[in-house]
């Protein structure tokens, strides 16, 4: 992917729950994600990816190339 200085993380801690939610809402729709046979509600898989980044495999990042703020998994970075 893009060496890792492209990006600054941003720590979910320092978001309101507002700006989180908007973050990880914004992000699901735009990336669409695959849940295999099962599908998911919204609120689902924001749990999901919410529980992903409190555990540190995904990441809050301003990405530098984009001028946007994405998500990335542990091993993108």
């Amino acid at each position: 992917m893009s060496d890792s200085f492209e990006f600054t993380p941003i720590p979910y801690e320092q978001l309101s729950a507002d700006a989180l939610d908007g973050v990880i809402e914004e992000f699901i729709n735009r990336e669409g994600t695959d849940y295999g046979f099962e599908e998911r509600t919204l609120e689902e898989k924001k749990e999901q990816l919410l529980h992903q980044i409190r555990s540190g495999r995904a990441q809050i990042v301003f990405d530098h190339g984009s001028q946007s703020v994405s998500i990335l998994s542990k091993e993108q970075l």
